[in-house]
């Protein structure tokens, strides 16, 4: 009976160490801004913000929403551009000129495209 009752404090600390009252950056310093659609609205705006991270030997980009949501995406090496990391939704991707725009369940994205030498995406 009094393990119940010791585990009620260190709840009240967890709940209280997760104050909306608090500003919690996006994302880290230095992350990259990109244009993003979110949900059904359809309209770009730049406020996505991207972390570049290695995992596993994978190149991962994680892409946060203003409302604290975010994507991953892996940055592949044969020239495609990204493909989906993690979740059940398929990932479609256009170039648009040198914009690579990535949609994904109802949200889209643009990245800048980075063009790769033919001979490197054949290794």
């Amino acid at each position: 009976m009094s393990a119940r009752f010791l585990a009620l404090p260190s709840s009240v600390v967890l709940l209280a160490s997760c104050s909306a009252d608090v500003d919690q950056p996006q994302a880290e310093a230095g992350a990259e801004t990109i244009e993003c659609a979110l949900g059904e609205s359809g309209d770009f705006s730049a406020t996505c913000q991207v972390e570049r991270a290695t995992a596993d030997g994978l190149n991962l980009l994680v892409v946060r929403h203003p409302d604290g949501g975010f994507r991953r995406f892996e940055q592949l090496t044969d020239g495609r551009g990204l493909a989906e990391a993690d979740g059940a939704e398929i990932l479609v991707r256009s170039l648009q000129g040198d914009l690579l725009e990535v949609a994904i369940g109802p949200d889209r994205y643009r990245f800048k495209a980075q063009k790769q030498n033919a001979d490197a995406a054949s290794e």
